[in-house]
């Protein structure tokens, strides 16, 4: 597999470079040329690698080490340059191509600390100011992951308002996001905008994306099945790739001591950027090794955090086939082992308590864009497909028959077209419209335990909608229309988003939209939980039909800049979800080899409601603070039964929904080249299943609030030319708020797992980068 993606790698550099470096007789010969210098505009130093762009065309540079740009050859015309850079405000300039004549274009950029203006796409599947989009995106940048020290998507997800990523079992690992207090099967994950992340990817996914791979992550609260399909319910997490921009490259390690103890946890990465002189075409390189040792916080034999060796590589680059036209192409390989339990060095089957599974995935995109050369027609057509290859044991007795097999092809493609109006009906506007296709085939095999899912499903959609738009207003009104094979009728999904700037500092959204899950196998039917020293597992009702949901949503933002260039950013937000013939699960006995049965049924529904605040503030170039808060309701319409316990009684409230939770990050710049970063998550006392075995009958318990809290600091060397050094160091979860009453032993629970993922570690890191 490594000689066949070092092929691929080569053949496509071969080729991108091959196509792109043609002789300049090729290009548009004008002679129309742009060049100038781009200025902090509050310490009047030259900015290095500023994107210069001429808005509408493909064609675009970077300033050089100086801060100087120049653009040759260019269409002649009346154009918009664009200057854009992370955290800094994006200036645009107009200008009068003429062939033959060369200008000078100079700008200063005033720096932008809390990202206001940052571009996003997940709002309304165009790239758009986030000022100005119709819903709120909320985005995690690189340097959120860098001030976290985040290594992979699942650790950067936390530090976002209404977002908490949880781990579910002690024996593999399992993590799955909540947003707005709904379980991992109601968000859709994209990868550049396509959902590609499957069922089977959602059970180990979130911590297989390293976040070198990572250029952003937009996520949408609230329903968006009209927007990119199902399972949108809670929201959307869009994990937006990087792009080659410059020539450039990073090599960092990391080793972290987990709970002070001799477990380590060692990842290094390692990534390039290629761009060619002509900037016609680029490749962004990535790849990351991960090791970590199991943990047995409490000393019984048994590990609370599994063993774990993963290796990503991959790549995305872009061919400019012409002025008006752009080829996108991302491929990612991730191979992943990972293995809990007892007695690890033996083979999974002498464990008492073992789960082992070894991933494989290939995953990719193509995308191809044409638009006019006024901008107002654009045009995308994508594909994107990733396999899953997986290899598994779960057992609990020894049995050498648990192992399993288990494969999924996920497969999409599909057309996109836009068109800006002028003027349409009463105010200028953008028409969406787009076909889909999905497609995903799953085998599930576990002869041990009479396991067999072989799952095909096929999506036909149809998506359309409006945005009317100026600086004031935004009205927009889609629909989407999708035909699943697993339900009879077509489902018809409208939203609506309406926003009002009173003042240029002022946003106001409503919005609007419903919502479905389809009755097929999700991520957790792909896991086995171990309980009292028997196997659970989760098994489909006959009748189970869809999940329907409407959602409303309200926000305002506050901003506000000082003259002394204090930057403020207030928002508050209240959401509403209701589920009708809601999942549920129920304990249904035991099969005929004692394995424990749940069922996935349809309940009498539920509402999730609640507020979310956050606020953003830069009081100097060199302090920042960030915070947010969510207080919510998640309740059952009427009480539903979870245990086959008849003494045990049934509820309303959702379980694993705290009523409150937070996140903070604070950044302290006091030396040009000495950064000091706290960040810190709170998770608010929760109701957790505890199903019997290590206890003698199945409960539900309150668990105890947690304060996580990491500090990191950071130093960097200039060591010669443009080579840069990075030493850091720190500690996560200083307070050591963590889980103090896991089960012991093989009658454990392994699900009864709550709080932050992992105790008090240190940590200490370098970076090397040009």
């Amino acid at each position: 597999m490594n000689k066949i993606i070092t092929l691929m790698l080569c053949l496509c550099c071969a080729v991108t470079v091959a196509q792109a470096t043609g002789d300049d007789e090729k290009m548009n010969a004008s002679d129309a040329n742009v060049f100038g210098h781009v200025l902090d505009k509050e310490t009047g130093e030259h900015l290095p690698f500023i994107t210069v762009m001429l808005k509408g065309t493909t064609i675009g540079t970077t300033t050089d080490n100086s801060g100087h740009y120049f653009l040759k050859n260019l269409p002649e015309g009346k154009f918009t340059l664009e200057f854009k850079y992370l955290g800094y405000k994006t200036v645009t300039r107009e200008v009068t191509l003429v062939k033959g004549k060369t200008q000078e274009i100079n700008v200063e950029l005033e720096e932008d600390r809390i990202a206001l203006d940052g571009v996003v796409v997940s709002a309304n599947r165009s790239e758009t100011s986030r000022r100005l989009a119709p819903t709120l995106v909320n985005v995690i940048d690189s340097k959120l992951f860098k001030t976290t020290n985040a290594v992979n998507l699942a650790q950067g997800l936390n530090f976002q308002p209404g977002v908490r990523v949880e781990t579910n079992c002690q024996n593999c690992g399992f993590q799955q996001v909540r947003i707005n207090g709904l379980d991992g099967p109601y968000t859709q994950i994209l990868i550049d905008s396509r959902p590609i992340f499957s069922a089977l990817s959602g059970v180990y996914g979130l911590e297989q994306i390293p976040a070198n791979m990572i250029d952003r992550v937009e996520v949408m609260r609230g329903g968006g099945s009209a927007l990119f399909g199902s399972s949108a319910i809670a929201g959307t997490i869009n994990i937006i790739t990087k792009e080659p921009l410059r020539n450039s490259g990073e090599l960092t390690h990391t080793i972290s001591s987990i709970g002070g103890s001799s477990a380590f946890d060692n990842n290094t990465t390692l990534n390039a950027s290629l761009v060619t002189d002509n900037s016609k075409a680029g490749m962004y390189i990535f790849g990351q090794n991960r090791h970590r040792s199991s943990y047995d916080h409490d000393g019984d034999g048994y590990t609370e955090l599994p063993k774990l060796k993963n290796q990503t590589v991959g790549f995305r680059s872009y061919l400019k086939t012409s002025t008006y036209s752009k080829l996108t192409f991302e491929y990612h390989h991730m191979n992943e082992y990972r293995r809990g339990g007892n007695l690890l060095d033996r083979p999974p089957h002498e464990a008492d308590i073992a789960e082992q599974l070894e991933h494989s995935i290939d995953g990719g995109g193509l995308k191809f864009d044409l638009f006019s050369s006024d901008y107002k027609h654009r045009l995308s057509v994508f594909t994107s497909a990733q396999n899953t290859d997986r290899d598994s044991y779960y057992g609990t007795t020894q049995d050498p028959n648990a192992y399993g097999k288990t494969t999924d092809l996920t497969f999409m493609a599909g057309t996109q077209y836009a068109y800006s109006f002028d003027k349409f009906l009463f105010m200028p506007s953008d028409l969406t419209a787009g076909l889909e296709y999905n497609y995903d085939h799953l085998k599930d095999e576990m002869i041990g335990y009479n396991r067999y899912t072989n799952q095909k499903v096929h999506i036909e959609s149809l998506f359309l909608q409006n945005e009317w738009k100026n600086k004031m207003w935004s009205f927009l009104i889609g629909a989407r229309m999708d035909k699943h094979n697993m339900i009879d009728n077509v489902i018809f999904s409208p939203r609506a988003n309406v926003r009002f700037n009173p003042t240029e500092d002022i946003n106001i959204r409503a919005s609007y939209s419903s919502g479905f899950r389809a009755p097929q196998a999700f991520d957790e039917d792909m896991h086995i939980s171990a309980v009292g020293g028997e196997i659970a597992m989760i098994q489909r009702a006959k009748d189970l039909k869809e999940e329907k949901s409407q959602s409303l949503s309200t926000s305002v933002d506050f901003y506000h800049r000082f003259k002394n260039g204090i930057q403020t950013n207030f928002l508050i937000e209240g959401f509403y979800t209701s589920l009708s013939d809601v999942f549920v699960l129920e304990d249904i006995g035991k099969d005929e080899q004692g394995n424990i049965i749940k069922e996935r049924r349809n309940g009498s529904g539920a509402k999730v409601m609640g507020l979310t605040l956050e606020g953003k503030s830069v009081l100097s170039s060199w302090l920042s603070l960030q915070a947010g808060v969510t207080l919510q309701r998640s309740r059952y319409n009427e009480p539903e039964k979870w245990s086959d316990n008849e003494n045990v009684p049934t509820e309303r409230k959702m379980f694993r929904t705290p009523n409150t939770y937070g996140y903070f990050t604070s950044t302290l710049t006091p030396l040009k080249h000495f950064t000091a970063a706290l960040s810190g998550t709170y998770t608010g006392s929760m109701l957790v299943q505890h199903l019997a075995g290590y206890i003698p009958m199945d409960k539900a318990v309150k668990t105890p609030d947690f304060f996580d809290m990491n500090i990191k600091l950071s130093y960097d060397f200039h060591i010669y030319k443009d080579i840069n050094l990075e030493v850091n160091a720190g500690v996560q979860n200083i307070f050591e708020a963590y889980q103090s009453d896991f089960d012991q032993g093989r009658k454990r629970d392994s699900a009864y797992i709550y709080g932050p993922a992992a105790p008090r570690s240190y940590f200490a890191g370098i970076k090397i980068s040009y």
